[in-house]
């Protein structure tokens, strides 16, 4: 486990400025896979080569077979499925360390006398240098998701294509230097087949939690966009207080008009009454 001490206290690093989906992904990384690896698997596969016995005595028939058998041990191949998927992470890493940097330097500016003239303001980290996924730093984190996806998928179906996810116990050869088809036995076929369908769930699970999280982000900056532009916007000509004025449809005045010649109407027949009564008083002399 001294060999994984590098690379275990730089992934460390990435946990303060991860999602806590990220953070369950670091923790299945390091207890599922770097330190079963390092404690378990190395001393299954420690006689893998001794162990593999062909029936014959021709010189160099064994080391071929195997050769052919395994390509890659297994332990390499898991080791390099570690680092592989393990860079994209690290390169996230140091564009963060870039940017808390920059902005570190920039506090450091508005400290200093004349600093309140700047414009610029840190964007991606607060007082505490807790780091703020948005923006370019989302699309680092986003594309390095992606990425691990791709290596991952990349790497479970390589190792179906190079042995399997079934270590069987007999293996027939038949390349040369060996005279005939030969039948090689490997040591342990069981607990090692154990160990494969191990490392192969874990890279499953690995591979649905960065799935998760992709989806995660993007619903998240989804969400908050809606968010933002639901919210009614304020200017001096339209303030948040004051309703904007209803301008009259042409339904209205239609109304407004009839309204109008009703009064008018009624207004005509009273007055043409009251003038009659009038005429009439005036001739009696009443």
């Amino acid at each position: 486990m001294g060999d994984w001490g590098f690379l275990s206290s730089l992934l460390d690093k990435v946990q303060s400025h991860s999602t806590v989906i990220g953070k369950i992904w670091m923790s299945v990384l390091f207890l599922f896979r770097i330190m079963v690896l390092g404690a378990g698997a190395e001393s299954v596969w420690g006689d893998e080569q001794s162990g593999f016995i062909c029936n014959t005595q021709q010189p160099g028939c064994e080391n071929v077979c195997y050769d052919w058998t395994f390509p890659i041990s297994h332990i390499r191949f898991w080791v390099l499925q570690i680092i592989f998927v393990a860079t994209p992470t690290l390169v996230y890493l140091g564009h963060t360390m870039h940017i808390i940097h920059q902005e570190n330097k920039l506090r450091e500016k508005l400290a200093s006398p004349g600093g309140s003239r700047l414009l610029k303001l840190p964007k991606y980290t607060d007082e505490r240098g807790k780091v703020k996924i948005k923006g370019n730093l989302l699309g680092t984190y986003l594309t390095q998701l992606v990425v691990k996806i791709i290596i991952e998928a990349a790497f479970i179906v390589g190792q179906y294509y190079l042995y399997g996810f079934v270590m069987v116990p007999m293996f027939p050869c038949s390349k040369k230097p060996c005279p005939f088809t030969v039948e090689c036995y490997m040591s342990r076929p069981t607990e090692k087949t154990i160990f494969i369908i191990f490392m192969l769930v874990v890279s499953c699970v690995s591979l649905l939690l960065n799935v998760i999280e992709m989806f995660y982000l993007i619903c998240s900056r989804v969400r908050c966009r809606s968010k933002r532009q639901s919210r009614p916007i304020t200017s001096p000509e339209n303030p948040a207080s004051l309703s904007a004025p209803r301008w009259p449809t042409s339904d209205d005045a239609l109304q407004q008009n009839k309204l109008n010649m009703e009064l008018e109407s009624s207004h005509s027949v009273g007055g043409s009454l009251d003038g009659a009564k009038e005429e009439k008083r005036l001739l009696t002399g009443n």
